[in-house]
């Protein structure tokens, strides 16, 4: 888990991810603060080959919360140049995640493929075809504003059950035109995002997608379908896949050590993709299985890191990758 891997023109230095992670510390028009630059600096500095940021909003009605890093207007990519020119000074490779909330938003202006509403919440408003064509427009700025920003990896957030999920998924989707009904049509916004994305995003950088393999929900998506979605992906110059599972709708989940592990897993073997798992991966020693084993190309440990964000030099001691600044702490014999 400590050999690098290459995507396109990046060279990822470990196989070390720490998955995009809602820290709501952000002022209330979407930038970022010194609590984004500590702890994003000390994942960097604990060695994480890859930093995702977390899902950042590409319009404000889509914020997640009303606290959340924003990326729908020009003046938010200063700071957010900052966090990446923190990352890269210290080893990591930055990627951010553009997201959009969909019915599942913090707000009153709620919006979904249909008027389905979670539990909870309020009534989303349908989008119409010309208020999703505007939408998507917001991601193809979102992905100029990043490549501006200079992230190394681009994630459009496709999974627990924001808008893109609400798409895929015929328990959230009842449109009866281009956009709904068979999975052909329920993929063809997730596709229309990524294309207008490609339009702005260099060729030469890699782009992934977040996707919930299955929805633990009767009628709702399952790895097959997963499967299917990322062969399109893969044909549309989709570089890396980034597969978690279930936030549509309140299940039961059965948690354990690498509970999600063999979604990543199917995608890779049948799609053939660099795959990224995640789901309770806490010890080096599962980490180096998931690796060693080819059952997917990279960990993404998210509570982990939270708990310790050193967890990569405490898995290894080296004065490679330990900071020298560090080195007389480094364990011996």
């Amino acid at each position: 888990m400590f050999t690098p891997f290459e995507l396109k023109s990046v060279t990822i230095p470990n196989r070390i991810v720490m998955p995009a992670m809602c820290q709501y510390s952000a002022t209330e028009d979407g930038y970022g603060t010194n609590w984004h630059r500590v702890h994003y600096g000390a994942r960097a500095v604990g060695g994480v080959g890859l930093i995702i940021l977390e899902a950042t909003a590409v319009e404000k009605r889509g914020r997640l919360s009303n606290h959340d890093l924003g990326i729908w207007k020009n003046e938010h990519t200063a700071g957010l140049r900052e966090l990446v020119q923190l990352g890269k000074e210290h080893g990591s490779v930055m990627a951010i995640q553009i997201a959009h909330g969909g019915r599942k938003s913090w707000g009153d202006e709620l919006v979904a493929p249909s008027s389905l509403a979670v539990p909870e919440m309020g009534m989303p408003h349908a989008l119409s075809t010309q208020e999703i064509k505007e939408v998507i427009e917001n991601w193809r700025q979102a992905a100029r504003r990043a490549h501006l920003a200079g992230f190394d990896v681009l994630q459009i957030h496709g999974a627990h059950g924001y808008l893109i999920h609400e798409f895929l998924s015929p328990l959230s989707n009842e449109r009866t035109d281009e956009y709904g009904g068979s999975l052909e049509n329920r993929i063809r916004f997730l596709l229309e995002i990524v294309e207008a994305v490609q339009e702005e995003w260099p060729e030469d950088k890699p782009l992934s997608v977040r996707l919930s393999a299955v929805d633990y929900v009767d009628g709702g998506l399952t790895i097959e379908d997963t499967v299917e979605i990322c062969k399109v992906l893969k044909e549309h110059g989709v570089d890396l896949m980034d597969i978690s599972s279930g936030g549509l709708l309140s299940s039961r989940i059965e948690l354990g050590p690498g509970y999600q592990v063999p979604f990543a897993e199917a995608v890779k073997k049948e799609v053939g993709m660099p795959t990224i798992a995640v789901g309770l991966i806490t010890q080096p020693e599962l980490a180096q299985e998931i690796i060693f084993n080819g059952r997917a190309d990279f960990v993404a440990l998210g509570r982990e890191l939270l708990r310790n964000p050193y967890w990569v030099l405490e898995a290894k001691a080296d004065k490679d990758i330990w900071p020298w600044q560090y080195h007389r702490a480094m364990p011996r014999g």
